[in-house]
């Protein structure tokens, strides 16, 4: 193994913790420098780890000790923030979604193009075990041909529980902007890219209530639909339903499923890295678990960023841009598509991700990969 991939982190919120205990125990990342508005803040992120550099957005851009620059900012910012990156000649892995908007995402893509420069994004979530067995067994046949997908997420909102839920409530935010990715993702992974939207949303009040921290019980302002559904054209042929909801308190569906001609899959939280994949066949009672048999084990936050910095040069990566923005394409699609009532056709697509092989826990190293 060469050396490992210096990452500079921007951006030391509540996530950054995930992806800093993945960096720390992967041999093929070093955490080197980290840039935050609040330079408290990102001193306190990083004191577990020792010889991580706290600097501004500018000096990190500038460092040439950093490889790859790993953006955990709020989305509105995530498209000024690669840009800089870009501009500075690095690579750059984004928290999800890829920018607030298509086009900002479209603009960064375009000028990685033009640096030479490569562009990757969250969710990683679905290079875990969970998604990848589902995919697997999909690619396998053992559900036939694939017909169907459902995918559902029903949660009363993040104020809650987040002390500074704003940006959730916010063009960018909203819970397809901010769960749908993990769910979108899932599915194009599993059924390949969508090719038409049909949709509908609404939101159920004009304010919402922080429910923790300092500022609990201040009132925040609603700007996003809370409510989306709608459905999604595979190129394949298959069609797949969504719901993502801030609006309601809990649901017993499953988060995913995939319905073929010969069988049904039960497909964990695309949120999650792990979880049991179910498979019930035709004329068969009940379900059955499958045994674990693609994806990294014991992944976490982080791991798409190695297999984003191992992927080789002319290569696409599996959290490649091209699959974020057809990804956010297919949002903002959904969105337009509830607010006119009509269907919308989506003009771009991807490749399929590369399956990823069953990985120990001890690497992220695949050069084994297998087809798009």
């Amino acid at each position: 193994m060469g050396q490992p991939v210096n990452v500079g982190v921007v951006g030391c919120g509540a996530i950054s913790a995930q992806y800093f205990r993945t960096i720390d125990r992967l041999p093929q990342l070093r955490l080197a420098a980290v840039a935050d508005l609040d330079l408290d803040r990102a001193r306190e992120a990083v004191r577990p780890y020792a010889g991580v550099e706290v600097l501004s957005v500018a000096e990190l851009m500038a460092d040439p000790r950093v490889d790859v620059v790993l953006n955990l900012t709020i989305p509105a910012a995530h498209a000024e923030i690669a840009l800089q990156a870009i501009a500075a000649g690095k690579d750059v892995y984004c928290e999800k979604p890829l920018a607030a908007t298509a086009e900002d995402a479209g603009r960064m893509l375009r000028a990685a193009d033009a640096a030479q420069v490569r562009v990757a994004c969250a969710p990683d979530t679905v290079l875990g075990t969970g998604t990848q067995t589902a995919r697997k067994a999909i690619d396998d046949g053992l559900i036939g041909r694939p017909v169907a997908a459902t995918a559902m997420m029903v949660t009363p909102g993040h104020e809650r529980w987040h002390p500074n839920p704003d940006f959730y409530y916010l063009p960018g935010g909203g819970p397809l902007l901010d769960m749908g990715p993990y769910y979108i993702t899932s599915l194009v992974t599993l059924l390949g890219p969508v090719s038409t939207v049909i949709g509908a949303a609404g939101r159920t009040r004009a304010k919402r209530t922080i429910g923790s921290g300092p500022r609990r019980g201040e009132e925040i302002p609603v700007t996003v639909d809370t409510h989306v559904t709608g459905v999604l054209v595979h190129t394949s042929g298959a069609l797949s339903t969504l719901v993502m909801s801030f609006d309601a308190a809990a649901t017993k569906a499953p988060h995913i499923e995939v319905h073929g001609e010969q069988g049904s899959l039960v497909v964990p939280n695309p949120n999650h890295f792990d979880g049991p994949v179910l498979a019930s066949g035709v004329g068969e009672e009940g379900w059955r678990d499958l045994p674990v048999s693609a994806g990294y084990v014991d992944a976490g936050r982080g791991v798409g960023l190695a297999d984003f910095a191992s992927t080789p040069p002319g290569e696409e990566p599996r959290t490649g841009g091209s699959l974020a923005f057809h990804v956010l394409d297919i949002m903002e699609s959904l969105l337009a598509s509830a607010h006119s009532g009509r269907a919308v056709n989506i003009t771009s697509t991807c490749e399929r991700p590369r399956p990823v092989v069953l990985i120990p826990s001890e690497g992220t190293s695949d050069r084994s990969g297998g087809t798009p």
